[in-house]
């Protein structure tokens, strides 16, 4: 009767004559076999801490050597490490006027309209020049007068007279 120790938990047991032929018998148990198989090891997540298991794959394949237990951790580091240069879209802040006015917590309402909407709003340059992003240059319109502006000569001429009255 073959007695055999088991790789995982050298516990005793019996193999039988052809499984041992066959290359079984390693293991005394689906546990201790499954465990075996289990590779990799036990890493901490970056933003909120928690103890998670990565394979070896996973572990060489990481681009920033970073690990995170969901997409919602690494969505929250991604957010707070590509901002400004680091970003891919990133053109030497041309782009960020939006980020301006809200810094300098210039009301977020349109201009000629009066809408509060944040997600009906724009960022417009009154000289119409993209590269100048002083705070006087860029208002808060919808996107409805907006498009007036840029199209329509008597709406861009009202608005003017309303910022050298107001």
């Amino acid at each position: 009767m073959p007695i055999f120790k088991c790789k995982i938990c050298d516990r005793p047991f019996y193999v039988k004559p052809s499984h041992q032929k066959l290359g079984w018998g390693k293991y005394c148990s689906t546990f201790c076999r499954s465990t075996s198989q289990i590779k990799g090891r036990d890493v901490i997540c970056d933003v909120c801490g928690r103890k998670i298991h990565r394979s070896p794959y996973q572990i060489i394949h990481s681009r920033s050597k970073l690990f995170f237990c969901t997409k919602k951790c690494q969505t929250l580091w991604r957010n707070k490490y590509f901002i400004g240069d680091k970003h891919a879209n990133w053109k030497s802040g041309e782009s960020s006027y939006r980020e301006i006015l809200k810094r300098a917590n210039v009301e977020e309402k349109c201009k000629l309209c009066g809408i509060d909407n944040r997600i009906l709003l724009s960022v417009h340059h009154v000289d119409h020049n993209r590269q100048n992003n002083e705070i006087p240059n860029l208002m808060w319109l919808c996107f409805n007068c907006h498009f007036l502006i840029h199209h329509d000569s008597e709406v861009e001429k009202r608005l003017q007279r309303s910022q050298i009255q107001g």
